[in-house]
């Protein structure tokens, strides 16, 4: 589905923010993009919807190069931006205008979407708050029915009902020949959605695992106090004890916790790696 080879992006000579990428993402998969802010995440996706160019090397979606901009990959694409800027038009004229862009835009499909965010298709966008906004824009990105749809901080705005109604919509639109890909800084709120995990700092790719072989070589557990045992590769203090990042050689069953992969793998890199590679 996307093919990325020695990529990168400078915005001025001094500045680059991606330098020699290399990542390779499937169809049938729900992706968490996460990363500090200038970690390079939005430069990267914004080269994969063809926004932004490569400086060198190539980036291949479909088959196509995002950077031709070519209808019949545009037509494959859904692109929600953290920030919602909607024209001045009602939600019934948005619909009008824009559907036919999209040739599987499903209607009926949009009208439930709606109605589950409690959202007036009567209302004009101008009127809708930054969250109203951003169900409207989500809904309109799930209805089109494009094989990839990338979402740039889609949670922001989202009260915690909407939050839960968004994570059931996107489990529910996902189909072995789609690919999502989203990135967000509120980790919990990808916890139970993404099937594969992909971290990114300075331009770079740290990790890029799928979320079942996570949680197989690895085990996350809490306890009171720290451990000096050398099975435990990542240990931080926090509210009500120490969470830990253990090897797991028998394979037990943890729930993975996003967040401390996120500052294990920015601070204990090596380690989690290693531990990654020689574990079965």
């Amino acid at each position: 589905m996307i093919r990325i080879n020695q990529l990168s992006y400078r915005y001025s000579r001094r500045k680059e923010i991606l330098s020699g990428l290399d990542l390779e993402l499937a169809s049938g998969k729900i992706y968490g993009l996460l990363g500090k802010n200038g970690a390079g995440k939005s430069t990267l996706i914004r080269n994969i919807a063809g926004t932004l160019f490569p400086s060198q090397g190539s980036c291949h979606v479909l088959g196509y190069e995002p950077k031709r901009r070519q209808i019949d990959f545009l037509k494959e694409l859904f692109f929600v931006p953290e920030e919602c800027f909607l024209p001045n038009l009602s939600i019934s004229k948005f619909i009008d205008i824009y559907t036919p862009y999209y040739p599987r835009f499903d209607k009926k499909q949009y009208q439930v979407y709606l109605r589950e965010f409690a959202i007036d298709p009567r209302q004009h966008l101008q009127a809708l708050s930054f969250g109203q906004k951003k169900k409207v824009m989500i809904g309109f990105a799930l209805a089109a029915n494009t094989r990839l749809l990338i979402m740039d901080e889609p949670t922001n705005g989202l009260d915690i009902p909407s939050k839960v109604l968004f994570r059931n919509m996107i489990t529910e639109a996902s189909h072995p020949d789609k690919l999502v890909l989203i990135t967000s800084h509120q980790v919990r709120d990808l916890d139970e959605l993404i099937t594969d995990l992909i971290i990114m700092d300075h331009g770079e790719v740290l990790l890029h695992e799928t979320k079942e072989d996570l949680t197989h070589r690895l085990l996350f557990q809490a306890t009171d106090t720290p451990s000096e045992d050398s099975g435990v590769l990542y240990q931080e203090k926090q509210a009500h004890g120490w969470a830990q990042i253990l090897k797991n050689p028998m394979g037990l069953s943890s729930q993975m916790d996003m967040e401390l992969l996120f500052n294990a793998m920015l601070n204990s890199r090596t380690t989690i790696n290693s531990a990654l590679l020689t574990q079965p």
